[in-house]
């Protein structure tokens, strides 16, 4: 790692009742930052906690002068609230990681080093996915394949949010104001050069996730809609499919009533037809409305969020200039 004791490193963290964990995260991040040759800023994102996180990244902020809080005025999720953290990090390069100690950061030099050779984003790919069940492995790996598959970007595949970014590309997403914000995505679509750095991702240290399945079926739906409009295209072909289907068998009864005559039709292969075209058109219609809610929210323009409070870190010389650039 290249000694640059001018730039500064702005470390982004966005937290959700994360008091189990925020002690020993603090600790091995300050055991990383401290040996950097480099000038650091913590900016902690508060999303609305309900526990006694807020009070812990107070008494961190009291303790440590590189610790900034952001406190937004309510939970807005973690793609808002890592956006937020984004707008408020004022340093040449910006590490993205969150606080349950499954991306660890001891991996931090390593990824400095890649952006020093000239990376504008250097992203931690994961080899393994220690303590996630089966289930939210083979999602997650089914998940990316179709992303990749459909989507107008490639996303590269097992890659969390855990990466550095350089200042043009931190500078390139505050520029985006859309309101349905898939970070993962953006982080691929802004394009400039990228390189992953692999690692193997710990289980969480402490507390729970706060990704339960249905939060991660949201997520992936997002992605989806935010990057292709392939279910639209997939519902205007299955519908082509089953009206020419339809139609083929409409004049094969026609031939079959010409030639033998046409015996009553049976009640259930009737309702099994009934209930297969409807079931069709509501799915079409479903994934229309999908696209058409985002459409809806984007047009109102609201802000992303609101802060409550903004602390800023009490280290004054490399902030300060970078803030009055």
């Amino acid at each position: 790692m290249t000694r640059a004791d001018n730039i500064l490193l702005s470390v982004v963290i966005p937290v959700y009742n994360e008091m189990d964990v925020l002690k020993e995260f603090q600790q091995r991040l300050i055991s990383v930052i401290n040996n950097l040759p480099m000038s650091c800023e913590i900016i902690y994102v508060n999303d609305g906690s309900n526990d006694n996180t807020l009070d812990m990244l107070q008494q961190l902020h009291e303790s440590n002068d590189q610790v900034a809080i952001v406190d937004l005025s309510r939970n807005f999720g973690k793609e808002i609230a890592l956006s937020a953290g984004l707008h408020h990090a004022q340093g040449d390069g910006v590490i993205v990681i969150d606080a349950d100690l499954q991306d660890p950061p001891e991996l931090i030099p390593e990824l400095i080093c890649e952006w020093q050779n000239g990376y504008d984003v250097v992203y931690a790919k994961r080899n393994r996915r220690t303590g996630e069940s089966a289930f939210k492995k083979v999602t997650a790996h089914l998940f990316y394949r179709i992303m990749r598959r459909f989507g107008s970007v490639k996303l590269p595949e097992d890659t969390g949010d855990f990466r550095i970014l350089s200042r043009r590309a931190v500078d390139a997403l505050n520029s985006l104001g859309e309101q349905h914000r898939f970070m993962k995505g953006l982080f691929t679509w802004i394009g400039f050069s990228q390189k992953a750095v692999f690692y193997d991702r710990d289980p969480r240290h402490a507390g729970e996730s706060k990704w339960n399945y249905w939060r991660l079926l949201n997520l992936a739906v997002e992605g989806i809609t935010s990057f292709t409009t392939a279910p639209l295209k997939f519902a205007s072909l299955f519908g082509f499919i089953t009206a020419f289907g339809a139609f083929a068998y409409g004049i094969f009864m026609l031939i079959r009533t010409l030639l033998y005559s046409n015996p009553v039709a049976g009640y259930p292969s009737l309702i099994v037809v009934v209930l297969f075209l409807g079931g069709t058109q509501l799915m079409a219609i479903g994934i229309l409305g999908e696209y058409i809610g985002r459409i809806f929210t984007e047009t109102k323009r609201r802000p992303l969020y609101f802060l409550n409070n903004y602390l800023p870190p009490r280290q004054k010389n490399k902030t300060e200039n970078k803030i009055k650039k």
